[in-house]
């Protein structure tokens, strides 16, 4: 093998087209872009969804719909979640460990879901007035 001899592989390299070079081309005169109008002409760009000057679809249709991104941050579980962890005492980190919530979680609130058979102590965590009662008849506290 010589250097002078390299050539890159058959079909690997095509041809440009050559605009412009008569009617028997196939792209003589206007080049295939049509005759007249905006994308013919040199800088003819428009943005994506232009309508010509109509209101736009994206600008026509109302907006709706917002996620809070505090919301992304607390999390609820159910009451049977917590009977079936072995600890006694629960903060967030004891839920993170067992799986119960992700880990970016800064706040959780346990609901009234199923029923607790054990005494708990609550440290950090919210409760809702359901939840309280059944937590302190069971002999539970909540910090």
């Amino acid at each position: 093998m010589k250097l002078n001899t390299l050539s890159p592989a058959i079909g690997s390299r095509k041809k440009p087209k050559r605009l412009g070079r008569g009617c028997g081309s196939g792209l003589g005169k206007t080049c295939g872009k049509g005759h007249k109008g905006q994308k013919a002409r040199a800088g003819g760009f428009h943005k994506v969804g232009f309508e010509g000057g109509q209101m736009p679809l994206q600008r026509r249709f109302p907006k709706s719909g917002f996620v809070s991104r505090v919301a992304l941050l607390k999390e609820e579980i159910y009451l049977s979640d917590i009977d079936k962890l072995a600890e006694s005492i629960i903060t967030l980190a004891v839920l993170k460990d067992a799986g119960l919530v992700r880990k970016n979680i800064r706040a959780v609130k346990i609901i009234a879901s199923g029923t607790i058979n054990k005494a708990v102590q609550l440290t950090g965590i919210a409760v809702t007035k359901s939840v309280r009662k059944m937590i302190l008849d069971h002999g539970g506290t909540i910090n």
